[in-house]
């Protein structure tokens, strides 16, 4: 019943209804059988010999046209397998059935056929049995010769065979036919030796309801020792369970006390990470301002003097020294503009209001826009600048974040470039699906501590130099920034007194077309 509640293969469904109804058939529980083995798929392994009890069932039932139909399905099958030796029980039930329909030349055919087949298995159980049936038969059609003939030799057969049940019908057989025949003597030596087997299976019967008696006291202990020992196994497991769940308590609560104290001491270290952190931005703010200020001070006390010797040279009308303090003029005003846009844009990214949109970027087209504005600087300081990039190359950043990446490091060049140098600005093939774009000068390269210094990870800016040309660092620190958030990176290369590249790593874009 359990393996039919679950849901299992349609073939252990078939094994337990034919098992259950072969049961219900042994307890003479013929309806419910009938059911049990109905469910029985026609794909079951066992269809012979579940269409065999079938029409078993219906001859109990005295169904005879329904026993037949299933007898006859059992015999096809068996034969289809060549499985010959199963068809003498099959061949029985028919002959039995065609003796109940009174069709006795038909049930003699297959009386003998299974006649013939116990012969060749030499079960003389089996062959007394049809002996026993073909007498019978023969007897019901008042051949009484070849009904003799039979039930002698199923008397003679029966004495080499342990069965008592067989040798009591056999011999009770004996005793009929002779009565019949008028030989009373005979009959009554078959008659004794009848009961003689009776009694011997009644014996046997009272040994076994003895044993049977015996069997259930036994069980009946057994199950009271069964029923102290579970008693026994509930109390152990009672304090089993009790012991594990205060040890389970206890574990919990060991680890709530360790989880939450870990949790406060990971909240201790994130609050002191924070306030390292904050007290980190607030010396760089000191230290922006700071420099800024100091920067933007010196830019315009350099303006106002520029400004007064411009007004000299007015006065005095030296148009060469006037030209020259307006070209100062522009580096300076220019050099302030950059400072103030880059402050700007790094206190954007510091409280995340930046607004980036990433497109592709046909990028000689963005170089040739930002070199426009140098152009008056490279001139005054007679530095060659090549554009080499190729106007196929297409990457994929934010334009304005690009623009000021690329304005910085060419600000830089210019800046840290002699008069008479050299700027060129081109890509290298990459593997990996980025552009490699480049911009290399000619200028004072700088220190390895330097190089170092410039490309760690840090908000804090680079210390100010003693060197008018050493500004704050905090364009090279936007450049990192911005060229993080297009998904690259910066890298640097430099000689001190042979110059130095950028490197800027930004996605490429197949141009298919």
């Amino acid at each position: 019943m359990k393996q039919l509640s679950k849901k299992n293969s349609k073939a252990l469904l078939d094994y337990c209804h034919y098992f259950r109804g072969v049961s219900f058939y042994n307890k003479k529980l013929y309806k419910e059988a009938i059911k049990e083995l109905f469910f029985v798929s026609d794909s079951f392994e066992l269809i012979a010999l579940k269409n065999y009890y079938l029409g078993a069932l219906f001859l109990e039932l005295k169904e005879y046209q329904k026993a037949l139909y299933y007898f006859k399905i059992s015999e096809k099958i068996f034969i289809d397998l060549g499985e010959s030796n199963n068809l003498e029980n099959v061949y029985t039930g028919i002959g039995s059935v065609y003796i109940y329909l009174k069709q006795l030349d038909k049930a003699e055919v297959y009386l003998l056929k299974n006649l013939n087949l116990s012969k060749k298995t030499q079960n003389n159980d089996k062959i007394c049995s049809s002996y026993t049936n073909l007498a019978n038969l023969y007897y019901e059609q008042y051949k009484d010769d070849l009904a003799f003939f039979y039930f002698k030799k199923a008397y003679e057969l029966s004495k080499s065979i342990k069965n008592n049940n067989k040798r009591e019908i056999v011999s009770r057989n004996m005793a009929v036919f002779e009565e019949n025949r008028g030989d009373f003597k005979k009959a009554l030596g078959y008659r004794k030796e009848s009961e003689q087997w009776k009694d011997s299976l009644n014996d046997q019967n009272k040994v076994w309801a003895i044993a049977e008696v015996e069997k259930k006291f036994a069980v009946k202990q057994k199950q009271k020792e069964v029923n102290v020992l579970q008693t026994e196994n509930k109390l152990k497991e009672a304090q089993r369970n009790s012991l594990l769940y205060s040890s389970v308590l206890l574990l919990l609560l060991l680890g709530a006390s360790v989880y939450f104290y870990m949790q406060k001491t990971k909240q201790n270290k994130i609050i002191l990470a924070q306030k390292e952190e904050l007290d980190e931005l607030n010396a760089t703010k000191d230290k922006l301002f700071s420099i800024v200020s100091h920067d933007l001070r010196s830019s315009v006390n350099a303006l106002k003097t520029s400004n007064a010797k411009l007004q000299e040279s007015l006065v005095t009308k030296d148009f060469s020294a006037l030209d020259q303090l307006l070209h100062n003029n522009s580096e300076i005003a220019n050099g302030t503009y950059n400072l103030l846009d880059n402050l700007l844009n790094w206190a954007l990214l510091q409280t995340k209001q930046a607004y980036f949109y990433i497109d592709s970027l046909h990028l000689l087209s963005i170089i040739n826009q930002v070199a426009y504005n140098y152009k008056p600087l490279l001139l005054n300081k007679n530095i060659s600048f090549e554009n080499r990039v190729a106007a196929s190359v297409f990457v994929s950043a934010d334009q304005d974040s690009l623009k000021i990446i690329i304005r910085n490091v060419l600000d830089n060049a210019v800046k840290f470039s002699k008069e008479n140098g050299a700027i060129a600005i081109y890509t290298r093939a990459s593997e990996d699906g980025f552009c490699h774009l480049i911009i290399e000068d000619t200028g004072s390269g700088m220190s390895e501590a330097k190089r170092q210094e410039l490309l760690k990870e840090t908000v804090l800016l680079s210390k100010k130099g003693s060197d008018e040309n050493i500004g704050t660092g905090l364009g090279m620190q936007l450049c990192k920034s911005l060229v993080h958030k297009n998904g690259g990176t910066l890298s640097i290369e430099s000689q001190e007194g042979i110059g130095t590249k950028i490197i800027i790593r930004v996605l490429k874009i197949e141009n298919n077309g």
